[in-house]
């Protein structure tokens, strides 16, 4: 039995660029070459294999006039009713919590501003990722400290008006500083007088003023020594055959921006951020990722085809809007559609006041009027000549 050449196999899979998307092609031509170096894969086993995926392909597409934003309603919904209200540690790294189930699904559907958990997932450059220290190094170069994390205790001397911080020995050699580093660091974004006395730090306001001392209090406890913004913890972890920092915390700008990370890998469950950075492709496909990501963990098998759905629909306009009121349904053409979600009478009144039409071309709002739904048989309409009226017998 002769097998038809790898050349050919690509040829004739390239076939069927014209039906099938370019992602199942290079699956099918990778599988097929694959199999052939095993064994010969005769010119009738492909021709069968080419069609047979052909086939399988155009039966799974939809059907014109199908109801599809409802099938994948239905599809994400009855599922999501089966999912936990807890959250879970992540990854196996006790130190970070992450919002997983159903309330990580919320946010992802609302288009949150800032999830209740932002991480991040930080890879670094190959010669940092295989050094545990360098790794390490990163990692500490870029957690947040503030004053507050460096100090033992602090006291307030209302005699003398000054701010008394005593610092932790230990902790400043964790993160490499020095009581001169903080001082220096007090003066030049407060402007105010820090005096070194051994574990002492004396602050002294501009102005001899209680209420002025108590606002310098407040400011140098949050002041940051250093570290990126927005990055409250971080961990080391080895996966594979590589470091991997995981933080708590998201500033995916400025991380990617650092010359030891990966930029090409590293990602945050904080779409909005994706968004500013990357656009608004890419928030769609964190979208799409990160509910598919929610659902797997809870062993639930949602068709991806339902989640891209949602995630066209949240992003078509060019900027990311969540599905609710200030988002998809809120800003629908039919006043009618936007009634029937939430704040009914708000909508009929507004409409009412700006003289507002409805041409009912939705489903909606041909269901409150009572009429056939432009939807399946409903969307086709048929005209009938009667004979004597101008048509043939």
């Amino acid at each position: 039995m002769v097998g038809v050449s790898p050349d050919t196999i690509k040829t004739e899979v390239r076939k069927l660029e014209e039906v099938v998307p370019e992602s199942v092609v290079k699956e099918l031509e990778g599988s097929l070459l694959r199999v052939g170096r095993e064994r010969a894969i005769t010119r009738e086993q492909l021709g069968e294999i080419i069609e047979s995926v052909k086939r399988a392909y155009v039966n799974a597409m939809v059907e014109p006039g199908e109801a599809v934003g409802t099938i994948a309603a239905q599809s994400i919904g009855e599922p999501g009713t089966q999912m936990t209200l807890r959250t879970f540690h992540y990854a196996g790294v006790a130190e970070l919590n992450v919002t997983l189930g159903l309330p990580r699904l919320i946010e992802i559907i609302d288009a949150r501003r800032t999830p209740s958990a932002a991480l991040m997932t930080i890879y670094l450059k190959e010669k940092y990722a295989r050094s545990k220290e360098k790794a390490r190094a990163f990692a500490q170069k870029i957690e947040m400290t503030t004053v507050e994390d460096v100090v033992l205790q602090t006291e307030t001397d209302l005699i003398n008006i000054v701010f008394v911080l005593t610092l932790d020995r230990s902790r400043m050699q964790r993160r490499e500083l020095t009581p001169s580093k903080v001082a220096s660091t007090i003066k030049g974004a407060l402007k105010a007088d820090a005096l070194i006395d051994g574990n002492k730090l004396r602050i002294k306001p501009t102005t001899q003023s209680l209420s002025e001392l108590r606002r310098l209090a407040t400011k140098v406890r949050a002041l940051p020594l250093h570290g990126v913004k927005g990055i409250n913890r971080v961990v080391v972890k080895m996966e594979g055959d590589e470091y991997v920092v995981y933080t708590e915390g998201s500033n995916f700008s400025e991380i990617l921006m650092l010359p030891e990370v990966d930029w090409t890998r590293t990602v945050t469950n904080n779409i909005h951020e994706i968004e500013a950075v990357l656009g608004v492709e890419a928030a769609r496909n964190a979208i799409i990722n990160e509910a598919v990501k929610t659902l797997d963990e809870q062993g639930l098998d949602v068709d991806v085809r339902h989640i891209m759905l949602v995630a066209d629909m949240m992003t078509t306009l060019g900027t990311m809007k969540q599905v609710g009121r200030h988002g998809v349904s809120g800003e629908k053409t039919s006043v009618l559609a936007r009634a029937s979600f939430e704040i009914t009478t708000k909508h009929l009144f507004d409409a009412c006041v700006h003289g507002e039409s409805d041409r009912l071309n939705g489903i909606i709002e041909n269901i409150i009027a009572g009429q056939p739904i432009p939807l399946g048989t409903g969307s086709v309409e048929l005209a009938m000549r009667r004979e004597g009226e101008g048509g043939r017998k």
